[in-house]
């Protein structure tokens, strides 16, 4: 029988998830460099790949992040309306569906990827979203594709 339940002492063994987060050039990227330059505490766990557009990242870059190791994947881009591409917010939202119907295919769950938009005077609330997922995914655990 196989369990995916974590016991008390795997759970508090120090288990920090990695977070890969693609970050758009000009609203969301800008909101984690006003993170660190503001010195906001957020957690390490995140690595951010700076994107030209939310909408630029196709979903195997999700899907490819996720079975090689990182626990979560983080998309940031501007808000609805306020994309530089015109429309590759929008975009990146209609690819979202897609990317919870091959996490499903893969046995990852859902809350392994999260959209949100985030424009550059949004520093505090990029930390908030990061410290937030950072303490979902350690109630969830490491993705069995971690190595």
């Amino acid at each position: 029988m196989i369990t995916t339940e974590k016991s008390e002492t795997e759970q508090d063994s120090g288990y920090q998830p990695l977070i890969i987060c693609f970050a758009c050039n000009w609203c969301s990227y800008a909101a984690a460099d006003l993170a660190g330059v503001s010195r906001i505490q957020y957690p390490h766990n995140v690595r951010i790949i700076r994107v030209m557009c939310s909408g630029m990242v196709h979903p195997n870059l999700v899907i490819d992040a996720l079975t090689k190791g990182a626990d979560g994947v983080l998309m940031c881009g501007c808000h609805p309306g306020d994309c530089h591409y015109r429309e590759g917010n929008l975009k990146a939202e209609s690819r979202a569906e897609a990317i919870q119907l091959m996490l499903q295919d893969f046995g990852l769950e859902e809350e392994r990827y999260r959209l949100e938009w985030v424009s550059a005077s949004e520093g505090a609330r990029f930390a908030q979203i990061v410290t937030d997922m950072v303490a979902e995914l350690k109630s969830l655990g490491p993705s069995p594709y971690r190595m």
